[in-house]
């Protein structure tokens, strides 16, 4: 048996004897590097909502503000979280976001034609936000249980499965289409890593269209208006083509520089609608042009890529399935809400992370970045094994 060298003996008992040193040791070890750009983009969100607010911190880029701090705190607390006890609140949490997307159907408040939100203490929260971070934990926690070599076996895939497809359930019916396409792409990406085999994605692939086929005949009569008016805007421009018309007229009214910091025209004479919200993106690339535009597309890009390399550079099986999860939560929030105000897709009600105001939309997507950050904070240790750096 080895004799540790005094060093490691050393490091360990001031390990045990000093959990502050512990503290402090795993702050170092937080990529600051990445803690800046989600700053910066958050700053890019203060100042989209700046203007929305007609050049006015009230009132949407004030409160946006105190939530990024507080996400700050959250973020920092969980990554100091290891994965022994990530994993011990994942069924918890799970349950939780479960418990709550009931309650919302149940007792949700109606805005635009969809139950989403609950009062809790006296705040507004939409469920189905919280619920994509509790399923990425979820499924982590399960498929680390799992050898690759044992995934091809189509039973150890029945629990999972269910446990995507009961919150894709419950969204569906508030209804959120948007929001259920994201659960259910997080769910996919990660059977997809946990080692789900070829013959069983074509498998489940096959009944895709007939599903598609069924579900839009249940969808109600705004999801098919929005699929119609996606396919031929210029049908009711003062009706259900307004918002992406008006999207379009904004984006391309930019140019390649902009119109000027508070000069939108769209923007800033009210024409485009929720540009605080959904179409926050439109308000920048008119105010700040093609180049603006492409500018936060790539800080959104190094944040998706930054999650993806955290993944990759885990040691641990958990800690790669939750990073990925994470990372691609953030990338389908990104892509839904891009394409969602170019035209390319339905508008779906979809905000931009750390851009758009809103408060629950803010909150998950710095829990997720806390997760990420205790998976690049743990990275070297062992999923199931007792360590110093578990401690």
């Amino acid at each position: 048996m080895t004799t540790p060298a005094p060093a490691g003996r050393f490091r360990k008992r001031l390990l045990r004897a000093e959990p502050s040193f512990r503290i402090f040791s795993k702050l170092w070890q937080v990529s600051w590097l990445y803690v800046l750009l989600i700053c910066a983009l958050a700053g890019v969100g203060y100042v989209a909502l700046y203007s929305a607010g007609g050049g006015s911190a009230r009132p949407f880029a004030g409160p946006q503000a105190m939530r990024f701090g507080f996400g700050m705190v959250t973020m920092i607390t969980l990554a100091m979280l290891p994965p022994r006890i990530l994993t011990k609140l994942a069924i918890p949490l799970y349950g939780m976001s479960i418990v709550l997307l009931v309650a919302v159907l149940r007792m949700g408040h109606v805005g635009k034609g969809a139950e989403r939100w609950i009062m809790l203490a006296g705040t507004q929260v939409q469920p189905s936000e919280y619920a994509k971070v509790a399923l990425a934990l979820m499924l982590a926690t399960w498929f680390a249980r799992v050898p690759y070599a044992k995934m091809g076996n189509p039973l150890r895939l029945i629990v999972p499965a269910i446990l995507v497809l009961i919150p894709v359930g419950l969204v569906l019916k508030e209804p959120n289409l948007g929001t259920a396409v994201i659960i259910g792409g997080i769910g996919a990406s990660m059977f997809f890593a946990a080692g789900m085999r070829l013959w069983q994605i074509v498998l489940l692939a096959v009944p895709v269209p007939f599903l598609l086929k069924l579900a839009y005949a249940h969808l109600h009569d705004y999801q098919k208006a929005r699929i119609t008016t996606f396919l031929h805007p210029e049908n009711d421009p003062l009706g259900a083509g307004y918002n992406i018309i008006q999207s379009k007229i904004a984006l391309g009214s930019g140019g390649m520089w902009g119109q000027g910091y508070l000069h939108g025209t769209q923007g800033q004479l009210n024409f485009l609608p929720e540009k605080q919200t959904d179409f926050i993106f439109t308000t920048i690339a008119e105010e700040w042009g093609y180049a603006g535009g492409v500018a936060v597309i790539g800080l959104l890009l190094v944040l998706i890529l930054g999650g993806m390399m955290m993944a990759i550079r885990s040691r641990n099986r958990f800690g790669r399935l939750l990073a990925l999860g994470i990372s691609v939560n953030f990338f389908l929030y990104c892509l839904v809400n891009l394409s969602m105000v170019m035209g390319a897709i339905p508008v779906g009600g979809v905000p931009l992370p750390l851009v758009s105001y809103g408060g629950s939309a803010m909150l998950n997507v710095m829990i997720g970045f806390g997760l990420l950050m205790s998976v690049w904070v743990h990275r070297n240790s062992r999923y199931g094994e007792e360590t110093d750096e578990d401690a």
